[in-house]
């Protein structure tokens, strides 16, 4: 049994999550990463290697692709060859280049909001228009507006961005749902680009979507990584599936002109630890992270008006705070001023996120209950 309850002192380690934070007594719970310990095997293999003393120009084994082909099948029942992973910094960098190798400036790419702002960013920076589907609001629970998308598809729409499980609204979708999606995608020959990176990290089962289709497979980017699983977002990571030849080749070319793709030195023997030893580690950070929710969940719903499904993956609570009639920037001066907590807001998902806030909920139980506290005070002190 690991001890998921340790407060583990991250502050003037340069986190950005704890030490970018001016003010000492905020409460942070707002950027996408893990306020647990590192496994020992993870621990151990990082001590391993900086023991060797020269941290040079590094490859990958073939112990590293074997490692990240056994975890796919073993978790995932997702068959993946060696040559069809590509190493990236990081899935950011993969959606925008994704973007670029299958589509050309001014043209659109499809996407469901509110979603992680990067994908955006990916489609702007690259001279592309995001064409945003609103997802359906059913007292929190989301679900796609197929119509919608049917309605909006144009003639310079190229490709489909899909974030699997869903950031923010934790939705794990349904294997008819992500039928649909290839359906809709084969229907109107679209690219698809999918980010995967919370794919280990859910309450129930997740369908890899190249499982749902081989053909569409063919013209897929599949976003995967080890940063969220283990926390490794330091370490800067990806593994990007690309079954294609063709489009495995687009994507590298331009990797390449950004002289991007290389391991630094602790890459392959920290990730072979993480996806060959960590099994157990994982199982049991779900059902910590899933009594988390639980938790936060009912307690939020018994704060009026504040509101929230549970969700059916990632770490990330979605709270709607819309009832209380404030604008974003008040609704963030309120979680900060009255509540002495970082959340992110709403907003920074799209439009359709205004009025809720994103709260990180992979940390030790002791800061959950402290965060409802402060939030049951920071209410009462509105009616004073």
């Amino acid at each position: 049994m690991y001890n998921f309850d340790n407060q583990y002192n991250r502050k003037n380690t340069e986190c950005i999550k704890w030490d970018s934070i001016s003010n000492q007594d905020l409460l942070p719970m707002w950027v996408a990463d893990m306020d647990f310990e590192a496994p020992a095997p993870i621990y151990n293999a990082f001590v391993n290697r900086a023991n060797h003393h020269v941290y040079a120009y590094s490859q990958l084994s073939d112990k590293y692709y074997q490692a990240v082909i056994n975890w796919m099948q073993r978790r995932h029942n997702f068959h993946i060859e060696k040559d069809w992973i590509v190493l990236t910094p990081g899935v950011v960098i993969a959606l925008t280049l994704g973007v670029q190798a299958v589509t050309e400036p001014g043209e659109e790419v499809m996407l469901l909001s509110p979603v992680y702002g990067p994908f955006r960013d990916a489609i702007t920076c690259s001279d592309r228009k995001p064409l945003e589907i609103p997802l359906l609001n059913n007292d929190g629970y989301y679900t796609i507006d197929f119509e919608a998308m049917e309605k909006q598809i144009t003639s310079k729409t190229k490709a489909f961005m899909l974030c699997s499980p869903h950031n923010p609204v934790g939705r794990v979708w349904a294997k008819e749902e992500l039928e649909q999606i290839v359906a809709f995608c084969q229907k109107h020959n679209l690219y698809l680009i999918a980010d995967e990176i919370h794919n280990d990290l859910v309450f129930k089962e997740h369908i890899v979507i190249n499982n749902i289709s081989g053909d569409l497979a063919e013209r897929t980017i599949l976003c995967t990584a080890p940063s969220k699983t283990f926390n490794l977002a330091g370490l800067q990571a990806s593994n990007i599936i690309i079954k294609n030849e063709g489009l495995r080749n687009k994507f590298k070319t331009l990797l390449k002109k950004l002289h991007l793709g290389d391991p630094n030195a602790f890459i392959d023997s920290v990730v072979t630890a993480a996806y060959t030893e960590c099994d157990q580690w994982v199982d049991e950070l779900n059902i910590y992270i899933k009594e988390n929710m639980n938790y936060f969940c009912k307690e939020i719903n018994a704060i009026t008006p504040l509101k929230m499904w549970n969700p059916e993956g990632t770490y990330l609570a979605w709270v709607d705070c819309r009832e209380m009639n404030m604008t974003d920037n008040e609704l963030d001066t309120f979680f900060k001023e009255r509540c002495r907590l970082v959340l992110n807001g709403g907003h920074l998902f799209g439009s359709e996120g205004s009025g809720f806030v994103r709260v990180n909920l992979a940390c030790p139980r002791a800061y959950v209950e402290e965060a409802v506290k402060r939030i049951k005070e920071g209410m009462a002190s509105l009616n004073k």
